[in-house]
């Protein structure tokens, strides 16, 4: 026997660090000090005179569980009480479209996948069963944490819910603007402005040059919209063809917005179509480091292209 007292001493020794055990809804008593004494937690016979001692045999609670070394019986027997089971945790990127998302979270271990991998948008949409028609940039760019088992649609509940408290707490403090009349409209501009810039302090005044474009009927003319309109077809160059190309999403051929966002926008980037920077400029171009140079006039853009992209 390793122990005499079940309350004062630990069957988890130093050598053996964490032990991780997984206790699986409707084990019974027994099944339970089995698995517990198999992964050498605890000694069954002590542990089952502890459970009954303490009344607990209907209060154990299923997930998987970590145990470190000199965690004493009755701390494990609270820990299955309470139900302290393992944490796991994953992070949904801004910038990421749908199925980029959902990659990332099928491929999580601890994450189960009842999603099928590759489906149309609207067949999403009737599993996920969201009040929404697409769910392209609807979700929160947030960490979530969550148990082992946990399923993927779960997942994208949360993040789905996430955006909607954030959007529509700061909707009603927006500055006001004829060009974004709605939440969605504010989410499709916000994901363009997330995929055109990772500079923050950029964010704002991008929001506001496009809006200065939808002012004089400008088209939006982004690159991003037409990559993202073709689909599987873009190989990682945009060609002049592909502006051409007439879709939904080309800004190129299309005035004003397109239909849905293209990509999950961070809050800095929705802030920014939100509350966007008054300004003259109608053109920028990469300066190569992630950030651009703004310009008011064509001849102006067309200067800043041949020194930052043509290296005239």
């Amino acid at each position: 026997m390793l122990y005499q007292n079940a309350n004062q001493q630990s069957y988890i020794t130093e050598q053996m660090g964490a032990v991780v055990v997984s206790i699986e809804k409707g084990q019974n008593l027994n099944e339970i000090i089995d698995t517990l004494e198999q992964q050498a937690v605890v000694d069954g016979r002590w542990f089952k005179w502890l459970v009954r001692f303490e009344s607990a045999a209907n209060k154990i609670q299923a997930g998987e569980y970590e145990f470190s070394a000199g965690t004493t019986p009755k701390q494990i027997l609270q820990f299955l009480i309470k139900g302290k089971v393992n944490q796991y945790a994953i992070t949904l990127i801004e910038g990421q479209t749908f199925k980029e998302i959902l990659n990332d979270i099928q491929q999580h271990p601890a994450i189960k996948s009842t999603l099928p991998k590759q489906s149309d948008m609207a067949r999403y949409v009737e599993l996920v069963n969201i009040p929404e028609k697409h769910l392209e940039g609807l979700l929160l760019p947030e960490t979530y944490f969550f148990i082992k088992g946990t399923p993927d649609v779960d997942i994208i509940k949360r993040a789905y819910r996430a955006m909607q408290v954030f959007i529509n707490t700061q909707w009603p403090k927006r500055d006001k603007n004829e060009h974004i009349k709605t939440v969605y409209e504010a989410l499709i501009l916000a994901s363009i402005v997330e995929k055109e810039t990772g500079v923050a302090n950029e964010r704002k005044r991008i929001a506001g040059l496009f809006m200065r474009r939808l002012d004089i009927g400008m088209k939006l003319q982004t690159d991003p919209t037409v990559i993202y309109g073709m689909g599987d077809q873009f190989k990682g160059d945009i060609r002049y063809r592909d502006l051409r190309t007439d879709t939904p999403y080309n800004t190129y051929t299309r005035y004003g917005l397109p239909p849905t966002p293209i990509a999950i926008p961070s809050k800095a980037s929705i802030e920014a179509v939100l509350h966007p920077e008054t300004t003259n400029s109608l053109f920028f171009v990469s300066k190569g480091d992630g950030s651009h140079v703004f310009s008011e006039t064509l001849q102006q853009h067309n200067a800043a292209v041949n020194k930052y992209q043509r290296k005239k």
